[in-house]
């Protein structure tokens, strides 16, 4: 079992930054991808962007330029850095936590919000 906590969102005015923090505990394997997901009202949960055990990494195309993923290996954490954000970017930020790239076996954090104002 692993447990995953976010912490991080908030309220936010368009073009400014917030930084997610998740952090992962419980039966960590070396090999692992975290990611974070978004789900807007009445939106399907969207994939925002992955890290991988190597530190590569991948985004959907409406946050690149804008969002950075990175992670700490050695605090077993995951962040997700905002700037320019936008309201389109209002949503609840889950935390994925994947055994491994290979594999469908994942577990979610609770979800953070953000919301971003005019």
């Amino acid at each position: 079992q692993v447990q995953l906590v976010e912490s991080g969102g908030g309220l936010v005015q368009a073009g400014g930054s917030l930084r997610l923090s998740c952090v992962a505990s419980g039966s960590i394997s070396s090999n692992n991808v975290m990611g974070w997901y978004r789900q807007a009202p009445g939106k399907q949960r969207e994939l925002v962007a992955t890290v991988f055990s190597d530190s590569s990494t991948n985004y959907a195309d409406s946050v690149k330029g804008r969002f950075t993923i990175s992670r700490d290996n050695a605090k077993n954490t995951a962040y997700l850095e905002m700037n320019s954000l936008k309201r389109e970017d209002t949503a609840v930020y889950y935390c994925n936590y994947r055994v491994s790239w290979y594999s469908s076996r994942d577990y979610w954090g609770q979800g953070t919000q953000v919301t971003v104002s005019s």
